[in-house]
């Protein structure tokens, strides 16, 4: 059993104090669904300050992972707090958009940054930047997604720049393609905006949603290394923020249509595209989880009574129960589906549930992005669907680095 979970009346293990917290699931429950990828299990939070658990003298040291060894599910664990963290500063990083840099727009807090992601059953080796350079060498990476992709991809470039301030970078930012080469190891880190991996057309002015294709979209991603798609927001905007006017399926279309329908049929769109179009001998594929929001204090409160209306205000992780918002619960059912019916399926990157701890990491108001008057309103103008840099992104690019190499 992972050692957070034990009911001894210390709370010291390895060095770290764990607070654990639990979704109505028995130890036992939990221990037999310890090694599957987990839409909905949720872990602890650690309120401890970091040390050395390799020097402990009361239990073994956790294994790190090994090459093609996968001794725990990365994706299940608890939120340590260790002072060696963040990676990289934001002073430091040219990279950051406005929307994300929170300490630059005046984030009073800083504690949000020092929170490390510890598998319940084995250690995440460190980040380096360095390494991913190396090994990485001449070959090209590419994020694919919505502005949760961008979030993630500036953070991977923020964090090898910290490892190699001197080495030189070219930056092309344009729409949708964006792209930082280092140019001393060649290797090449774009973002490609398509929010709902498919394609959107144009036609009489308006904006067609093809649910059922994804060959222009898909010309751009041929040849590439290392791929990372991720969606999921954007089919629930309605509204002023709805991408689309009509959506297309079938040669028919729709004024609107089930969301989670119209999901689920842009995801088999994608996923028969890769089946088809990636040549997996040379190109790794990833899928990201959905991120998840925090504007509804009710998901994280466990029906304490609160005064906050969304994620303003929130300096530490949650250390309840949490639950998942129906949409996202639903979202991430319909993934799970699509990618165990590809003939390869891609490596699903589950980072939901552990960002769903995070009710603190947003940038709320102290966002670029925002006037000073909507930075004087928190309840209608904060951000609560993206994440502050350096901050929680770091995480999910130490997952994706663990995985890459495994």
């Amino acid at each position: 059993m992972a050692p957070f979970l034990s009911s001894s009346s210390s709370s010291h293990t390895f060095g770290y104090r764990f607070f654990p917290f639990f979704c109505g699931l028995t130890l036992t429950v939990l221990a037999e669904l310890i090694h599957i990828s987990s839409a909905a299990l949720l872990l602890g939070l650690s309120g401890g300050r970091h040390h050395d658990h390799r020097s402990s003298n009361h239990s073994p040291p956790r294994p790190y992972l090994q090459a093609n060894q996968t001794p725990c599910n990365l994706f299940v664990g608890a939120w340590v707090h260790d002072d060696s963290y963040p990676f990289y500063q934001s002073s430091d990083c040219p990279f950051i958009d406005p929307g994300f840099n929170c300490q630059l727009y005046g984030r009073p807090d800083s504690d949000y940054l020092k929170y490390r992601w510890q598998p319940a059953a084995c250690d995440l080796p460190r980040f380096s930047g360095l390494d991913f350079l190396t090994k990485m060498k001449g070959k090209t990476v590419m994020f694919v997604g919505d502005s949760l992709g961008r979030n993630q991809w500036e953070s991977l470039i923020c964090m090898i720049s910290a490892a190699v301030p001197q080495s030189p970078t070219q930056i092309m930012r344009k729409d949708p393609l964006s792209t930082l080469e280092f140019l001393e190891y060649g290797v090449t880190i774009s973002f490609y905006r398509a929010p709902y991996l498919v394609d959107i057309d144009s036609v009489g002015g308006k904006r067609i949603l093809k649910l059922d294709d994804i060959s222009r979209n898909g010309d751009v991603w041929r040849g590439v290394d290392v791929l990372s798609f991720n969606t999921g927001h954007w089919w629930t905007h309605k509204g002023s923020l709805q991408g689309w006017d009509y959506m297309e399926s079938g040669g028919v279309l729709y004024q609107d249509m089930d969301r989670l329908a119209a999901l689920e049929k842009g995801l088999r769109t994608w996923a028969s595209w890769v089946d088809a179009s990636v040549d997996r001998t040379r190109t790794r594929v990833f899928f990201q989880s959905v991120s998840p929001t925090h504007y509804d204090p009710s998901e994280w409160s466990s029906g304490a009574v609160t005064t906050t209306k969304n994620c303003y205000g929130e300096t530490e992780p949650t250390s309840g129960t949490v639950f998942y918002p129906a949409a996202f619960a639903d979202q991430v059912r319909v993934v799970d589906e699509v990618l165990r019916g590809m003939s390869n399926p891609a490596y699903l990157l589950d980072i939901t549930m552990l960002s769903t701890l995070r009710k603190d990491a947003h940038p709320s108001v102290y966002s670029g992005d925002l006037s000073p008057s909507q930075r004087a309103n928190p309840d209608h103008s904060s951000d609560c669907s993206h994440w502050c840099l350096p901050g929680l992104p770091d995480t999910w690019n130490q997952l994706f680095y663990t995985a890459l190499f495994l």
